[in-house]
């Protein structure tokens, strides 16, 4: 169903440092996230999305990912000796997406000057049965994002999660993400096999680098759960940190055109579900919960330096 996302209701969080909106119809996913500037001008930290007559999710400035991150390959998947199919949940795509908590309505439970609670009930998709839940919370130049999902199945189930953040993208923005590994993917942007990231220089991110030029979306394992985003023109910098069982980043960005590309700090790799790598998934009895949550710090700073360097 299509909506006017001009006539949704916002819930807005402000101090003197930030402003955060909130958008419960749409997956509660974030709207906007800017910086305050003394001269009374915001600064965008997450892309600004623009209302539109055409909800499309993917247009805010950050998504929820529950109860799954990323693509299920082949139909479904198997667990413990039982197949559970999935169907494509997003047009243009061949394989379930980020499981469903984004595309569907939240309530408020709680909203405040700092903070917004929302909840997810009686969330269905493919097998899982499911409760989410996230809460926001703003301090001065921090961003804190908690998501919980529990499984109201009878059965036992692999649970996933994930935060899908849009960043902006100008010419000298700049990425710091250590991993031990990047996946690579095929055509239909699922995983193929592993490689040392020191392997692929354009990707080692060790070191504050430009991203590449061209197409990237690719899950980068081995993680230390902490990034940094330099932002020259912005004049900001922004360190990103995730809990301990997000252990997986994925990052795309189309081109160097787009003006835009996404860090997301995720629970697991790309079809873990059918992958069979060890770690990521969680396996949730009736009942039980699994949180995720990271936080986003950012500070001005004079970088007029970054501007000039022409360097990798």
């Amino acid at each position: 169903m299509i909506h006017d996302t001009r006539c949704m209701e916002t819930i807005e969080i402000q101090n003197d440092s930030a402003r955060l909106v909130v958008i419960p119809a749409m997956g509660a996913g974030i709207a906007a996230y800017e910086a305050l500037r003394q001269d009374g001008l915001s600064v965008p930290l997450l892309r600004r999305w623009k209302p539109s007559s055409d909800a499309d999710p993917f247009a805010l400035a950050c998504n929820l990912l529950v109860p799954w991150s990323n693509r299920i390959s082949g139909g479904g998947f198997v667990y413990q000796e039982q197949f559970h199919p999935l169907a494509p949940n997003f047009p243009g795509q061949n394989h379930p997406l980020h499981g469903n908590g984004f595309q569907v309505p939240w309530n408020v439970l709680q909203s405040s000057a700092t903070s917004v609670t929302l909840e997810l009930r009686d969330a269905v998709v493919g097998p899982f049965r499911y409760a989410a839940s996230v809460r926001y919370e703003t301090r001065g130049t921090s961003l804190e994002m908690e998501l919980t999902v529990e499984n109201q199945a009878s059965e036992v189930l692999p649970y996933g999660m994930g935060f899908h953040p849009w960043f902006p993208r100008h010419p000298g923005t700049r990425l710091r993400a250590p991993a031990a590994t990047v996946w690579h993917e095929d055509a239909e942007h699922l995983p193929t096999h592993a490689q040392l990231v020191s392997d692929v220089p354009e990707w080692d991110f060790i070191k504050s680098k430009s991203l590449p030029r061209g197409w990237i979306n690719n899950g980068f394992a081995g993680w230390n759960r902490t990034a940094e985003i330099i932002q020259p023109e912005d004049g900001l910098r922004c360190s990103i940190s995730a809990s301990e069982n997000l252990g997986v980043y994925l990052l795309y960005s189309p081109s160097e055109h787009g003006g835009f590309f996404c860090f997301e700090p995720v629970s697991h790799l790309v079809d873990a579900h059918n992958l069979k790598v060890v770690g990521g998934l969680v396996a949730l009895r009736s009942g039980e919960r699994f949180t995720g949550s990271i936080r986003l710090d950012w500070r001005w700073e004079a970088m007029e330096h970054w501007l000039t360097d022409k360097s990798t």
